[in-house]
């Protein structure tokens, strides 16, 4: 990398780091503090040289790295291969070894959170699902990645996940994975044709096996609203709270998807549920990566994995089952010091790249966002990553939604279980009924 474009993109993050240090709006300070870039781990980064703006061919000294500490959180199972993997990287730029590391056990769903309640004594760099986003960017948690690291971002991963990191339209973090979504487990010795929900629910029928799908489920139950084209999204304020839900369900395309949940609930092959390890005589389930070694201990060699099917609406149209889909990427705090925040950078773009993904699904089995190592031998025959894969195209990635949400979901798709909404229910019933969903769904953000 060229000395003169690293110093300043190294100048520009000093600027936001002094933003960030004299206790500026956080959400300014976020949306202001571009992240430097940095030579990537297998070339060591090269002090800068920098020119003073005002002072024509005057050169300044070069912007140092500096020294300091850097807190790592990542989930626990992945703890020993991240502390290796960063070694790997400050072995390979000592220009950078001023800094000392410490990795800890902090998942997911728990860094959001615990950045949230406490920014400033959160770690420089952390994991997160993609759902969180939104509320990080608002506390002022996330720097976001610019430059040289932005193109990095959206040329090595796939659309999905690129999206996933982006709030407004700046991009915040890197991807991790593409692998959390749900997608179709089945026994090829039962299912004929697992691209159509008719006749894999026949199939389950005539060989008296079970087809489990949980449509109470404010996860599962969007695939068939999403499908028909429906929309329930939520927006949020700068300090995180709901300012309006982006919802219509109770239209034709909704009385549509909620006529086929109640179709496939009448079956006797139906029931409600999405772990293997829960399930009996299963002929399909609808299910994520994490239940893969349960599916193949349960079919054996009749295990296979395909894409949600498509099902045939009661308007004579075909429509692709969709959802949400799910990510987890990687999150840099602002930092005060310019020379931290591009170590923090480079290190993060080294933690996300192809080599280190394809590492990472040999270690713990994470699937990897990178295109280039999607298309590896080694993903590519696993065929639920590549199930999942293939249904990602047809998601969205899963936003902040209110605790409320879930609930109702739930209620809804009791309703349907219970039969107290059922095939005998008028359209105008059914409209009324999601018209009641939407209105509350709504009320949620007021």
């Amino acid at each position: 990398m060229k000395k003169k474009v690293l110093a300043a993109l190294l100048a520009t993050a000093m600027v936001a780091g002094c933003l960030v240090g004299c206790g500026g709006n956080s959400g300014d300070s976020a949306a202001e503090a571009p992240a430097a870039d940095s030579a990537p781990a297998t070339d060591s980064a090269p002090a800068a040289d920098s020119t003073d703006a005002g002072a024509g061919d005057t050169a300044a000294e070069p912007v140092e790295y500096g020294s300091g500490s850097i807190t790592i959180w990542v989930a626990e199972n992945t703890v020993d291969f991240t502390t290796q993997k960063a070694q790997e990287f400050f072995d390979a730029n000592p220009d950078m070894a001023g800094y000392t590391f410490t990795v800890e056990p902090v998942g997911e769903g728990d860094a959001a959170s615990n950045m949230l309640t406490d920014v400033e004594g959160g770690a420089d760099i952390f994991g997160f699902a993609q759902d969180q986003i939104t509320r990080l960017v608002s506390a002022g948690a996330l720097s976001p990645v610019v430059n040289e690291n932005l193109d990095f971002v959206t040329s090595n991963n796939d659309e999905g996940s690129a999206n996933a990191a982006v709030v407004g339209d700046v991009t915040y973090a890197y991807p991790m994975t593409s692998d959390n979504g749900y997608f179709l487990y089945y026994d090829k010795s039962v299912v004929t044709d697992p691209s159509s929900l008719e006749k894999i629910v026949a199939d389950c029928e005539a060989a008296g096996k079970n087809f489990y799908m949980e449509i109470n489920s404010g996860w599962y139950q969007p695939a068939f609203f999403f499908a028909t084209g429906c929309t329930l999204t939520y927006d949020t304020d700068d300090a995180g709270n709901f300012t309006q839900c982006n919802v219509d369900y109770a239209s034709d395309a909704g009385v549509v998807a909620l006529k086929e949940i109640i179709e496939l609930a009448s079956s006797p092959a139906f029931q409600n549920g999405s772990s293997v390890d829960n399930g009996t005589n299963i002929g399909a389930i609808v299910d994520g990566t994490w239940d893969s070694g349960s599916a193949q201990t349960a079919f054996g060699d009749n295990y296979a994995c395909a894409k949600l099917p498509s099902f045939e609406g009661s308007d004579g149209n075909t429509y692709q089952l969709s959802g949400f889909g799910g990510y987890k990427l990687l999150g840099i705090k602002p930092q005060v010091e310019p020379g931290k925040l591009a170590v923090c950078h480079a290190l993060a773009q080294y933690l996300t790249s192809k080599d280190t993904q394809l590492d990472r699904y040999n270690a713990v089995g994470w699937g990897p966002s990178n295109v280039e190592a999607q298309q590896d031998a080694t993903i590519q025959a696993d065929v639920a990553l590549s199930a999942l894969a293939e249904q990602l195209q047809y998601t969205i990635p899963q936003g902040n939604y209110p605790g409320d949400y879930w609930t109702l979901a739930t209620s809804l798709g009791d309703d349907v279980i219970s039969g107290t909404i059922s095939a005998s229910s008028s359209d105008e019933e059914l409209a009324n009924i999601l018209q009641t969903f939407q209105d509350t769904c709504i009320s949620y953000a007021q």
